[in-house]
C-alpha cells in the first residue's frame, strides 16, 4: 500500500492574507485541492492523508468537498513535527511506501510521483529536485566573496518518497535524540541524520512552493497559460440510405439528386464528431458521465447527442481546439453545402468557424459509398484538457 501524505498544517505568514496560503484560490479553486487531486488520481497511490492545523477544519472540509481522502490528522508546531505525527497516524494502515508533499506545490506532475515511487525499489528514500542553472555566489555584508561550483547542486522539492518503516524509524530516532530540534526543513534531512541512502529524480520548474505573493502571481500565470495537455479522439459512423427527400449532414438538410435519406434519419457527420469528442475523455470511471451506446440507438436526435458530448468535455475542463471531419460519399451535392455545414457545426460546438474543417472524399469507385448504398463520416477531434485537473 502506498500513501500520499500532504503537509498542510502551516500558517503561511510570509504570504499573508486572511486565510492560510494552502486555502487561497487559483482559478476559483483552493490551492490544496489541486495538490490533493493530483495524488488522489495517481494509479499507484492507494490513499491520501492530509495534515492540517486544528483551526482549519472548516476551511479544509470546504476545500476538499467531494474528494475521497482519509480523515485529516492534526499537525504539529513545525513541519518536521507534523510529518512525524502524520507517520504515526497512518501506522494502522501499515503502508509499504509513503510519499510526502507540500500542500502548496499544486503543480506536481503525475510523472514525478511515478518516478519517486519507482526509485524506492532501489533506495529507501527518493526525492524530486531540479538542477541549479544559475551561477551561485557566496556573499558577506553585500559583497561577493566566492563563486560556488553548481555542477552537482540541485534545488530539492517535494514529493519525497520513503519506505514507510524506514522514515518512521528515522523521525522517531531524531525526535528522541533531540525533541526540541525542529529545524529540519524537509524529510530528506531527517533521512540524512540517520545515514539513509537518498536517490534523486528529476522534478520540474513548475513544481515550486507558493510562499510569497510573487509566487501566487506566478501560479496564476501558469493557470492562465494553460497547465494543459492535448487529447485526440477518432470517431466514425455509417448509415444505409433509403428513398427520401434529404439527408442531415452537420445539422443541415441536403437534398440528393438520387432522392435518398439515411435509414435511421440520423446525422452521420454529427455522430462521428460526437464519438471523436467522447474519445478524448479517458480513464476508467465507476459511473460514466456518458453512455457510449446511446450513439448507436436508432431514431435518436444527433444534435441532442452532440450537445451531451459537449457537456461531458466541458465538465472535464476540455477546450475544443479543432474538429477535422471527413465525409465519405459519391454525392456531389453534399460538397456544395460546405459553408453551411461549417457554420452549423461551429454553432453546435460553440467554437469559432476556423476550428472546424469539413471535407468530402470519394473512394475511387469502390464499396457501398460508390454504389450509393450508404453515407459515412469520420472525424478527428483535438481537445485541450487540464494536465492535472482537480476534481
Amino acid at each position: 500500500m502506498n500513501i500520499g501524505l500532504i503537509v498542510a498544517a502551516g500558517r503561511g505568514h510570509r504570504l499573508g492574507g486572511p486565510i492560510p496560503k494552502q486555502y487561497r484560490e487559483l482559478n476559483d479553486l483552493p490551492i490544496i485541492r489541486y495538490t490533493t487531486s493530483a495524488f488522489r488520481r495517481h494509479p499507484e497511490i492507494d490513499a491520501v492523508q492530509v495534515l492540517i492545523h486544528p483551526s482549519d477544519h472548516e476551511l479544509y472540509e470546504a476545500a476538499t468537498e467531494g474528494l475521497q481522502l482519509l480523515p485529516p490528522l492534526i499537525g504539529g508546531h513545525s513541519r518536521q513535527e507534523s510529518v512525524r505525527l502524520g507517520l504515526e497516524g497512518i501506522a494502522d494502515l501499515n503502508p509499504d511506501k509513503v510519499i510526502i508533499h507540500d500542500a502548496v506545490r499544486p503543480f506536481v506532475e503525475q510523472e514525478t510521483i511515478t518516478a519517486v515511487l519507482a526509485a524506492l525499489d532501489d533506495v529507501p528514500c527518493a526525492i524530486a529536485g531540479v538542477p541549479v542553472s544559475d551561477t551561485l555566489k557566496r556573499c558577506r555584508q553585500d559583497r561577493v566573496v566566492d563563486t560556488i561550483d553548481r555542477s552537482h547542486l540541485y534545488r530539492a522539492q517535494t514529493p519525497q518518497g520513503f519506505r514507510y518503516r524506514d522514515i518512521l524509524a528515522a523521525h522517531r530516532k531524531v525526535h528522541i535524540e533531540n525533541p526540541l530540534d525542529l529545524e529540519l526543513t524537509d524529510d530528506a534531512m531527517v533521512a540524512e541524520r540517520v545515514g539513509m541512502a537518498i536517490g534523486m529524480v528529476l522534478g520540474t520548474d513548475d513544481n515550486f512552493k507558493i510562499t510569497t505573493e510573487m509566487d501566487l502571481l506566478r501560479a496564476e500565470a501558469i493557470i492562465q497559460r494553460g497547465h494543459r495537455e492535448i487529447h485526440t479522439g477518432w470517431g466514425f459512423d455509417t448509415q444505409p440510405l433509403r428513398p427520401g427527400d434529404y439527408v442531415m449532414i452537420c445539422g443541415i438538410p441536403v437534398a440528393l439528386a438520387i432522392g435518398m435519406t439515411t435509414m435511421s434519419e440520423t446525422d452521420v457527420a454529427l455522430n462521428a464528431i460526437t464519438r471523436a469528442m467522447l474519445g478524448t475523455v479517458g480513464g476508467i470511471k465507476k459511473e460514466p458521465d456518458f453512455r457510449p451506446h446511446l450513439t448507436n440507438r436508432r431514431m435518436v436526435n444527433s444534435e441532442n447527442l452532440i450537445r451531451e458530448a459537449v457537456s461531458v468535455v466541458a465538465m472535464a475542463g476540455g477546450r475544443i481546439e479543432h474538429i477535422d471531419l471527413t465525409l465519405i460519399t459519391e454525392q456531389p451535392e453534399i460538397a456544395s453545402s460546405h459553408a453551411e455545414m461549417v457554420r452549423r457545426t461551429a454553432l453546435l460546438l460553440s467554437v469559432p468557424q476556423q476550428r472546424i474543417s469539413v471535407k468530402c472524399i470519394d473512394i475511387e469507385d469502390m464499396g457501398f459509398a460508390f454504389r450509393r448504398d450508404a453515407l459515412s463520416a469520420q472525424c478527428l477531434a483535438t481537445i485541450n484538457y487540464p494536465a492535472d485537473m482537480p476534481e
